[in-house]
């Protein structure tokens, strides 16, 4: 069996959007992928949104990575970035920022783990429609990286220079 650590993956977005759906999408790759090849210490969740209840799983990880599509201009593919714990709520309706979840965790639990963004370029947003082409491409992308850093949890801090140069 693999070992990977004590990491949660956690995708979010809306799958009746097209490629809002990206977040939700890899977490079934990952729910698959940790099944067949015996992955350990991998927790895996999908939600329309961030909730600030969200903080009663990641306050015990070692590691959180959130996973959204992303709109940005800046963003080819996929880009990883460090998530910063912000107390100014952001709120959209009844869902909030990766970084206010932090940083309710510091104030709730006294610390946060490491966390960071993973956002995959999406394209297209229409309702009710398949995720696009152009968008699964930067899925598969994602993906492959993301596993090779799943693997080696360890190595996170360091590895997301790497992560993002395969862009």
């Amino acid at each position: 069996m693999a070992e990977s650590g004590n990491i949660l993956i956690y995708g979010y977005g809306n799958p009746g959007r097209q490629d809002d759906g990206l977040g939700n999408e890899i977490i079934g790759l990952a729910g698959d992928w940790a099944k067949r090849e015996g992955i350990k210490g991998l927790a895996l969740d999908s939600n329309y949104q961030l909730q600030v209840e969200d903080v009663t799983m990641i306050h015990d990880r070692d590691l959180v990575i959130f996973v959204d599509a992303s709109m940005r201009q800046d963003i080819a593919d996929y880009r990883l970035e460090p998530v910063q714990a912000d107390p100014r709520a952001t709120f959209t309706m009844h869902s909030v920022a990766p970084g206010y979840i932090l940083a309710l965790c510091r104030e709730i639990y006294g610390q946060h783990p490491p966390a960071y963004l993973l956002h995959i370029r999406g394209h297209e947003w229409e309702i009710n429609e398949p995720i696009s082409d152009k968008a699964r491409e930067n899925l598969q992308k994602a993906w492959v990286r993301l596993r090779r850093l799943i693997r080696k949890p360890e190595k996170a801090m360091s590895a997301i220079d790497d992560f993002n140069s395969a862009e």
